[in-house]
């Protein structure tokens, strides 16, 4: 999901290096990673974003995952 970020590319291919490594080590299928991954997402919402911004940042965040995926 290619944005501005205030974090490196360094940082975000660390990151999103080891999250490949995790799913590949446990030879998980397409719709195990999709269940996880979403369920990760769930999680920092729940934890990490305000309740009273929760829906708004989800329909944000939905925009950029269909807008990432529609333009391959």
């Amino acid at each position: 999901m290619p944005q501005n970020s205030k974090y490196s590319d360094t940082q975000f291919e660390t990151v999103m290096q080891d999250i490949i490594i995790a799913l590949e080590k446990n030879q998980t299928s397409r719709d195990l990673s999709l269940m996880a991954l979403g369920n990760v997402i769930t999680n920092i919402f729940m934890q990490q974003v305000n309740a009273n911004q929760r829906s708004e940042m989800a329909d944000k965040f939905t925009q950029v995952l269909l807008k990432s995926i529609n333009a391959k």
